[in-house]
């Protein structure tokens, strides 16, 4: 399969002093997980064994690289030199829509990593499959709130047309942000301890943040926006 049948997704980071960086993801279509990776020798702060997460499920003897971590090396490498408060203009381009935000350094690779955790190979990340495929770039809380609740419900749907699943409560989604928090702790801990530039840190950071508070937040968000689904309450949509 050539690049023409892939999924292409591309983060341009505008940065200072007219300088560039264009990251162009290439993702299968079916599997949603990248098919460009890094070239050349991996450092050794990709091996799955250092720092390996606690509930890692994969061994390093048949999985030397842990998945993240291979896919953070080309954004390491590229943001080396720039701090994570740094103003930019972030550009997105995927086949549905075309974004420019003027946005800070940290955002934007927080936005890129959103791709890349998910489609890295990662057991723990790969929920997350159908939120890459649609991707929503710089998404606010609300969005991904919104998103995810209707991700994980509909993932329900299909696992009861196959007489499994656990039904229509989100206790399933709480557990698998709770995986993702300790995963980004650790996944952090694993670049400042591979003395890895702080912008990158601080973007897995600032996703952690959403993961560790997601759990808390979910039912009070979704009571929120209760008012839009207001025509679904009446007695004859409730018969359709």
């Amino acid at each position: 399969m050539d690049k023409i049948n892939k999924i292409n997704i591309r983060y341009e980071f505008k940065l200072e002093e007219q300088r560039s960086e264009i990251i162009d993801l290439y993702l299968d279509p079916l599997t949603l997980e990248l098919v460009n990776g890094p070239d050349g020798d991996l450092p050794f702060w990709a091996q799955l064994d250092f720092h390996q997460c606690p509930h890692c499920p994969l061994d390093p003897s048949t999985n030397p690289f842990c998945p993240v971590a291979v896919c953070l090396v080309d954004v390491v490498k590229r943001f080396e030199n720039v701090l994570s408060y740094d103003e930019i203009d972030l550009e997105v381009t995927t086949s549905a829509r075309h974004v420019i935000q003027h946005t800070t350094a940290q955002r934007g690779i927080s936005s890129l990593l959103g791709i890349l955790f998910p489609a890295s190979g990662c057991p723990h990340t790969s929920f997350f499959k159908p939120m890459v495929r649609f991707h929503l770039p710089l998404a606010t809380e609300e969005d991904t709130i919104f998103r995810a609740s209707g991700m994980f419900l509909l993932a329900q749907y299909f696992l009861k047309e196959k007489g499994a699943g656990s039904g229509l409560n989100l206790q399933g989604l709480t557990q698998i942000y709770n995986n993702m928090n300790i995963l980004n702790i650790n996944v952090a801990d694993r670049l400042r301890n591979g003395a890895c530039n702080e912008s990158s840190v601080n973007a897995i950071i600032l996703l952690d943040v959403f993961a560790h508070t997601m759990p808390f937040i979910i039912e009070e968000q979704l009571e929120e926006i209760r008012h839009l689904f207001a025509p679904y309450f009446s007695s004859e949509t409730e018969k359709l």
